[in-house]
């Protein structure tokens, strides 16, 4: 598994983080397909994140995450981007 060791958790990313590249570890909490994109909510125990595939991006990828399963333990690797403006939801406070 080198090169696939966590660099932040998934409740860690804030607005700095925007274009950074980065690698998280969790369970997949959801996966929706709308077709042209998949969504997929990975959790670990820092919080939630989103993670988009597109076909455009990778094919073989983008097929792959639409096999994934809740609770399904996964590593991925990307560069974090913000919602398109109207998109976004507040962030919470971290618990503690």
């Amino acid at each position: 598994m080198e090169g696939w060791q966590r660099t932040v958790g998934c409740g860690e990313l804030r607005e700095e983080d925007v274009g950074r590249e980065v690698v998280l570890n969790g369970w997949v909490a959801r996966r929706r397909n709308l077709g042209g994109l998949i969504f997929i909510d990975l959790r670990d125990r820092s919080g939630l994140v989103q993670v988009v595939f597109t076909p455009e991006q990778d094919p073989q990828l983008f097929a792959a995450a639409g096999d994934l399963r809740s609770e399904y333990v996964v590593a991925v690797d990307g560069r974090v981007r913000l919602r398109p403006p109207g998109r976004r939801t507040p962030l919470s406070p971290p618990a503690g």
